[in-house]
């Protein structure tokens, strides 16, 4: 749209585009408005929409994922859930917290230590993913209720895992920020049903997913009308065995080159070491993440899920005050 259109113009292209069936969605930044359109688009609306008032030109996007790709937005899409800012210029955010919810002393523990290193978000797994059934699969909704209670406590936001739809309306009232898993990063139903809530999702790359197919995956949410996505690189399947996933370090500038929303990476999982932890968490803002997950447990020797990536608290703190020394060396770039 040109610059200062007005509201009745843009309105006016929004009926025309209701009234031949197809959806829209608008992206407003400081300097100029654009209007999406989604659907089967036949060639003649292009001059028919290029001769309405206040129209500046028609730009047809060559991109499968349209709403996420910076053809569409090429603003930064930032985030905020309470005092903390995702994405675009700010400094890194650090989610930390248990893989799984054990106990309500664990997770409040984690929560003190969180909130006392200056991290910003609280992680906490309710429902558990896992590769085999015997393995512990969380506490469920009681696990829900000790991860808010934590949040509340230490006035911290929390993100947790969603894994099926009829979940989802009961997640996001204990959690801020609901996290959809790289199992289920084609789950087109919970996709779906993410895109119809108002709350931030963090949408993990599926592990064998190619930069194409995640960002479709986001598609799925925006189109919803959910436009607070944050992605998560959290390593795929290589050749290579000496990690648990390959961290794709290579994701953070090329997302950031083709989409406008915030990339996180998830060095916990993708290494599957804590040893690993800090020095991928420190590439990772280095090469430009808007922030990490990682594990922290107060004794990950005894966790019951993914013990060997999961950082002390000890560790954890001092691995908080290496990132806060890259962020700061960067800002003077």
């Amino acid at each position: 749209m040109k610059h200062n259109s007005g509201s009745e113009a843009i309105e006016k292209i929004q009926s025309h585009i209701l009234g031949h069936g197809l959806q829209y969605h608008v992206s407003q930044g400081e300097e100029r408005t654009v209007i999406g359109i989604v659907g089967q688009i036949f060639p003649e609306l292009k001059e028919e929409i290029e001769r309405l008032p206040g129209v500046l030109e028609v730009v047809l996007i060559s991109k499968s994922y349209k709403l996420s790709t910076r053809e569409f937005k090429p603003q930064d899409t930032t985030i905020t859930i309470g005092d903390t800012v995702i994405g675009g210029k700010n400094n890194p955010v650090i989610i930390a917290g248990p893989c799984a919810i054990e106990s309500e002393k664990q997770v409040m523990d984690t929560a003190a230590i969180v909130k006392e290193s200056g991290s910003h978000i609280l992680r906490g797994g309710a429902f558990k993913p896992r590769t085999s059934p015997y393995s512990f699969r969380g506490m469920g909704v009681q696990g829900l209720k000790l991860l808010a209670k934590a949040g509340e406590t230490y006035d911290i936001p929390t993100v947790t895992e969603v894994m099926a739809v009829e979940d989802i309306g009961m997640v996001a009232s204990y959690a801020d920020i609901l996290q959809i898993g790289t199992r289920s990063a084609q789950n087109f139903n919970l996709l779906d049903a993410a895109g119809k809530i108002n709350k931030p999702i963090l949408l993990k790359r599926g592990f064998s997913s190619t930069y194409e197919e995640w960002l479709l995956a986001a598609e799925y949410i925006l189109s919803g009308g959910n436009e607070q996505v944050i992605l998560c690189e959290r390593g795929i399947r290589t050749f290579e065995t000496g990690t648990r996933f390959t961290l794709d370090i290579t994701a953070i500038p090329v997302i950031k080159k083709l989409s406008h929303l915030p990339v996180i990476t998830d060095p916990s999982h993708s290494t599957g070491s804590w040893e690993l932890v800090p020095p991928i968490s420190l590439a990772s803002i280095a090469a430009g993440a808007h922030g990490i997950i990682v594990d922290v447990h107060p004794n990950p020797s005894e966790a019951k899920c993914d013990a060997a990536q999961a950082l002390t608290f000890k560790r954890f703190k001092a691995m908080v005050k290496e990132i806060n020394i890259v962020t700061a060396a960067l800002n003077k770039i």
